[in-house]
């Protein structure tokens, strides 16, 4: 994952919590849900933001964090794990095999 996975996580539970869509609870026992999974952190997001990255904003018209997640899945062949429209276009584009969603 990119380095910026656990913030852009993170936000994604503050932002439930504050809309009542979730509890603290129920937060705090999905972070340590997930901090139980095997989950690798690159150390090369930071790297290539202003290069491979870039690129593919300008490429595909995605945000730097969608592209983010595009190029680490690029770099290290690696399938990407997406409900975005636009973000999978792209990776179809690339040729990077997307995993299936239930």
């Amino acid at each position: 994952m990119p380095a910026l996975w656990r913030l852009e996580v993170l936000n994604g539970f503050q932002v439930a919590v504050r809309r009542g869509r979730i509890t603290v609870a129920d937060r705090d026992v999905s972070l340590t849900d997930l901090r139980a999974l095997s989950i690798a952190i690159d150390p090369g997001t930071n790297r290539q933001a202003w290069s491979g990255t870039l690129r593919l904003c300008d490429r595909f018209g995605l945000t730097p964090y969608d592209a983010a997640y595009l190029e680490v899945a690029l770099r290290r062949r690696l399938p990407l794990a997406t409900l975005d429209g636009e973000l999978a276009r792209a990776a179809e584009a690339e040729n990077v095999p997307l995993v299936e969603t239930a």
